[in-house]
């Protein structure tokens, strides 16, 4: 989407910095909580001697019930955002969930402090990942409506910043890992982290209405809301006035038709009336809207479901073939580090390269294609493993293997979110590109069992 004739200069590039750290803001809640699975395994999953032998307690799949937890309240909530467009404001949704997600973090890590029984804490922390995800949802949903107002590349940037948010808690956990610190206060300082950038994100939104560049395109979209519906009211007050005079049933005769201007012309009926009233073409409805980019939303949503059929379920046990120090790093670095600055480059990359274009075919054939990577990763070496053989054990084998994996699923999501809200011609009201994108944000939400079975052709 090209800039409008007569709008005002994005100065400093004030707009899209802010969009770039509210995408980063909108994807904090789940990277931070994946990133740090290994904190939380080592509270819930306590080993004990028996016969000599160190058993654990007792296994809470940590994360399976993180992904679990996490994704249902996301397709729930995405899905509801529909209903909370007429009845909330936007305001009210955008700035009330950053305030919620906010306290949650706030909470999260004041139980780093807190000793209690697994179980207990087991509890507490789902519970915060389904309510943190919950309101990332509306969050979520309620931007993607608001950028797809601006210019195409705006949506682009938006994206961008929601891959950075991989690498943002992958280089805090690093840090976490690297302090000379004692655990608890690693933990902490991990969470605080979070903190500090939510608070960063709600004040960015709050600054967004006072630039120029974002009350023109953001006015413009209720200006023509009432323009439009202005239009067809007097429009339609003329043909009712000026044509149906002594004709109650709404229809004029064929010689009264012809006196109507061009612009007004209407079809006539076989029985040589012709319709008052105007087509319902008008008012095209959102789901035609989504007929006509379904296959933006069919790449976003196999980009999505072999993305994470594998990550972080399967990736996360990969195995370093250096024992040692190094193997504290090894899952920070080779899976979270290398697939968040690949991912985050692959959607940067978008606001220059957009190749193929939305009209090729070789589009969802790419799209498609990266189901290849599903069985590279599985062939990696994931442990414990008794059915699938190893067939790449060497650490850069499987970073290298990421590295396209994710630059690949960063690339093909980021560029069909951009065509989406832009393939339909006319979209041009608020709800229009909410409901879109809604429709494109919210299928990659249906994965949540997918880990599971992958899972276990390896290790049950």
């Amino acid at each position: 989407m090209k800039g409008r004739p007569g709008a005002p200069h994005d100065g400093g590039c004030l707009v899209g910095i802010i969009f770039f750290i509210l995408g980063l803001g909108t994807l904090l809640p789940w990277n931070f909580f994946m990133t740090a699975s290994l904190y939380f395994q080592g509270r819930l999953n306590t080993t004990e001697m028996i016969n000599g032998t160190v058993v654990v307690r007792k296994e809470y799949y940590f994360n399976n019930w993180m992904t679990l937890l996490s994704q249902l309240p996301l397709l729930l909530f995405t899905l509801l955002n529909s209903v909370l467009y007429q009845r909330i404001s936007e305001a009210v949704r955008i700035a009330g969930s950053l305030v919620f997600i906010l306290l949650l973090f706030i909470l999260t890590a004041v139980l780093v402090k807190v000793p209690m029984e697994e179980d207990q804490f087991f509890s507490i922390t789902m519970a915060t990942i389904w309510f943190i995800n919950s309101f990332g949802a509306v969050l979520q949903g309620s931007l993607f409506g608001l950028v797809g107002l601006l210019p195409q590349r705006y949506s682009a940037i938006f994206m961008s910043g929601q891959g950075l948010a991989g690498t943002f808690a992958a280089v805090a956990m690093l840090l976490a890992i690297a302090s000379d610190a004692d655990s608890e206060s690693a933990a902490l300082g991990y969470f605080i982290t979070p903190c500090v950038g939510t608070l960063v994100t709600l004040f960015s939104y709050l600054l967004l209405p006072r630039l120029k560049f974002a009350q023109y395109y953001l006015n413009k979209s209720s200006m023509y809301e009432a323009g439009t519906t202005d239009e067809l009211l007097k429009e339609r007050s003329t043909v009712e006035n000026g044509k149906l005079n002594g004709h109650a049933n709404g229809t004029v005769t064929r010689s009264e038709a012809k006196n109507s201007s061009k612009d007004d012309e209407e079809d006539l009926k076989p029985d040589g009336t012709t319709e008052a009233f105007l087509p319902l073409e008008e008012a095209r409805p959102a789901k035609a809207s989504v007929i006509e980019i379904r296959t933006m939303a069919f790449c976003v949503t196999f980009v999505f479901t072999v993305t994470l059929s594998v990550f972080p379920a399967v990736t996360v046990d990969v195995k370093t073939s250096f024992p040692g120090k190094w193997d504290r790093f090894f899952i920070s670095v080779c899976c979270f580090l290398i697939f968040n600055i690949h991912d985050w480059f692959g959607r940067t990359i978008t606001t220059w390269i957009q190749w193929p274009r939305k009209e090729s075919r070789l589009f969802p054939m790419l799209v498609v294609s990266r189901v290849v990577f599903i069985p590279l990763l599985m062939f990696c070496n994931v442990q414990n493993r008794f059915y699938l053989p190893v067939l790449f054990t060497h650490d850069a084998a499987f970073a290298t293997i990421m590295a396209f994996f994710s630059l690949s699923s960063g690339y093909f999501v980021c560029l069909s979110m951009s065509y989406a809200p832009h393939g339909v011609e006319g979209c041009r009201d608020r709800r229009s590109p909410d409901d879109l994108l809604l429709g494109l944000g919210s299928v990659h939400r249906r994965r949540p069992v997918l880990p599971t079975p992958k899972h276990g052709l390896i290790t049950h």
